[in-house]
């Protein structure tokens, strides 16, 4: 499994006890908002908006917030966010895909430059390491939906190209253009995903030491902290026995 996975997985049960909820809903409503201004506002005519509920809710966010959302798409006053993706390398010469939204674009370009600079890392051109990874989807269930065979029956029947299973639960993979198809058929089998949404996946891993691991999840952990930052994706990998230091 990509150390930046297993990284992600640990920040998410870190983020719980140290109450960055807020922070959580905030991300996921600007998505909301955005999705919604992109068409209409109702979730079963807009697919974008669909799968932007859907992974709210998998995050137990309330229906308060999350029709909050959709309204502010409407409003006068709505602001209006540009999706800016930035490329570059972190510590040992990783690569890093930053993506963000935001309503001020020298404010974002200048605070993901300073993290990259701060962590020893430069930040780069758009396309400058993107090539190295594949854009597709990414659709995630509990371990509880199922075992191995019966979710890889149902990915195979629902056309995705690949299903990672273990204690944790299950990740399904398909192409970037195809995943509201999968997830739809996918849904009809095995009830709602956890999570749907387009990553950037590494072709290849790069595997780390301790000490550049410490560096980069600090660099992602402040990116991530980045108010305009939706999402990190790297192509990392550490050993489970560095991973378990790092996460004691």
């Amino acid at each position: 499994m990509a150390g930046h996975s297993q990284f992600k997985n640990i920040m998410h049960r870190k983020g719980k006890q140290d109450g960055i909820r807020s922070k959580m809903f905030s991300k996921l409503a600007r998505e909301i908002t955005v999705a919604a201004k992109t068409g209409l506002p109702d979730p079963a005519m807009n697919a974008a908006l669909r799968l932007a509920v859907q992974n709210a809710k998998a995050q137990s966010m309330p229906k308060d917030n999350i029709e909050r959302a959709i309204k502010k798409a409407s409003g006068a006053d709505a602001e209006t966010y540009d999706a800016i993706r930035y490329e570059g390398y972190g510590p040992g010469g990783v690569a890093v895909i930053v993506e963000t939204l935001t309503d001020n674009r020298n404010r974002t370009a200048s605070s993901v430059r300073s993290t990259f600079s701060k962590a020893g890392g430069a930040l780069g051109e758009t396309g400058s390491v993107s090539f190295s990874f594949d854009h597709v989807g990414e659709i995630t269930y509990k371990a509880s939906v199922g075992d191995a065979d019966k979710v890889m029956e149902a990915a195979i029947e629902a056309g995705a190209e690949d299903v990672v299973s273990d204690e944790d639960g299950h990740t399904i993979y398909c192409a970037f253009e195809d995943m509201n198809e999968v997830s739809k058929a996918l849904e009809a089998v095995l009830g709602g995903a956890e999570s749907v949404k387009a990553i950037w996946k590494p072709q290849n891993t790069i595997e780390v030491d301790e000490e550049k691991a410490t560096s980069l999840m600090k660099l992602i952990d402040t990116l991530e902290d980045d108010d305009d930052v939706q999402n990190v994706y790297s192509n990392f990998e550490v050993s489970d026995e560095v991973m378990a230091k790092l996460s004691a």
